[in-house]
């Protein structure tokens, strides 16, 4: 009995010592935070690469807008070297799936805007001659005057965010701006080949 007692107190001993023994208890807690931090990590990653590539679509849409403006008249062969503008916008990274849209659009006397020509990176005319225009802002709407219309649009594929576990469609994001600019040089810019 005297035995039992004896082992009966040692375990009572033990018990309070495993209590009190406080090593390694930031290795447990550790632990338990890493995953967070991990995930908060990559998070902000994520985004400042996203933001990152939203900035060069929307500088890509502007400064296409404002070249174009800038010249009285201008052939398709110089509209495909934007390609090369947006390409150069767009470094370090690679923009996927591409596209680039820009139309001229008249405003006749009374504001009323329509196609006057469009050209698309693949060399095809996006928008027919002479289609009417619904998304010009209404303080852009002066009678008698010219707009071009630039529409950049690609794909960025999410690096880190739970690979394996999201599906593809979910991880790839289509970002696009669409910049409107008043033609600078005499009333109108004319396209050839466009």
């Amino acid at each position: 009995m005297r035995k039992q007692h004896a082992n009966l107190r040692l375990l009572i001993d033990r018990l309070r010592l495993f209590g009190r023994d406080v090593r390694g208890v930031g290795g447990v807690e550790f632990a338990l935070i890493a995953p967070l931090l991990l995930a908060l990590y990559i998070t902000s990653f994520e985004l400042t690469v996203g933001l990152s590539f939203s900035k060069r679509v929307t500088r890509s849409a502007s400064t296409i807008a404002d070249l174009v403006t800038q010249q009285s008249s201008v052939a398709s062969t110089d509209l495909q070297q934007m390609i090369n503008v947006t390409n150069s916008i767009f470094t370090p990274y690679t923009p996927e799936n591409l596209s680039i849209k820009i139309t001229g659009i008249t405003l006749d006397a009374s504001g009323n805007p329509t196609v006057a020509w469009s050209w698309a990176q693949d060399g095809s005319r996006p928008y027919a001659t002479g289609t009417a225009v619904s998304d010009v802002p209404t303080d852009m709407r002066t009678a008698s005057t010219f707009l071009v219309r630039s529409e950049v649009s690609v794909t960025h594929q999410l690096l880190m965010f739970m690979p394996g576990l999201m599906p593809n469609q979910l991880r790839t994001l289509t970002l696009s701006r669409q910049f409107f600019y008043r033609q600078r040089v005499g009333t109108s810019i004319s396209c050839t080949g466009c």
